[in-house]
């Protein structure tokens, strides 16, 4: 296993573990997720360890024309239940996805170290948040902007691919309303989910060839 060191490299991205670990150890400075992130490398890991950066073998991705919207949810959407923005409270979503109790067993990834890392770079205008808002009665007939969060999602744009990062819910189908969203309402090719879960799989997302994945990135 290579650890790195502080120049800004990693080694190709066959020279990963079958779990798909490519390297150990070197920071999460703007320059060097930036690089990563280019080549389709991503951290995770949790705190009190080395960071550990990642290039599955196998990329789960979402295709646009590919987003599955099942009858429930299209029931949701026409409610209008929510209001959903787009880079409006960015560190509110890190923050919650971040602190929210989530039901599998491995708690939260993003260390404090991770989530100012990606403040940073929303900051210079590359991680984007989507936010969802809850529409109560009275902020409909106060005519006001709901002031609760109850869902969204950030990542980063790599020039027209969307990296995600973490979403999280407080109510039911917060998540996937910011996910609709973001699919439909920017011109993305492809929107990268890193690895397979259900919950995106649901929604149409697929795994590909981490080269299939390489070559859009290019």
């Amino acid at each position: 296993m290579i650890w790195l060191s502080n120049k800004i490299e990693f080694p190709p991205n066959e020279n990963t573990t079958k779990d798909g670990v490519i390297a150990l150890g070197g920071d999460l400075s703007t320059e060097r997720l930036l690089h990563a992130y280019h080549r389709g490398i991503f951290p995770w890991y949790s705190d009190g360890e080395p960071i550990v950066w990642h290039s599955p073998l196998e990329r789960m991705v979402l295709f646009p024309d590919e987003l599955r919207i099942s009858k429930s949810l299209r029931q949701v959407l026409k409610k209008g239940e929510f209001i959903i923005t787009e880079n409006k409270a960015f560190e509110e979503v890190i923050f919650h996805c971040k602190n929210i109790e989530r039901k599998d067993e491995f708690g939260t990834w993003i260390t404090d170290e991770m989530e100012q890392a990606y403040i940073n770079l929303h900051k210079i205008g590359v991680a984007k948040s989507i936010e969802v808002w809850q529409v109560t009665e009275r902020s409909r007939s106060a005519a006001q902007r709901p002031t609760e969060l109850v869902g969204g999602l950030y990542g980063l744009e790599i020039g027209n691919i969307f990296c995600g990062e973490s979403m999280f819910s407080k109510v039911s189908n917060a998540s996937k309303v910011a996910f609709i969203h973001l699919v439909r309402n920017n011109n993305y090719k492809l929107i990268d989910c890193q690895v397979y879960n259900d919950h995106l799989a649901s929604l149409g997302a697929r795994e590909i060839s981490r080269n299939d994945f390489l070559e859009f990135l290019s």
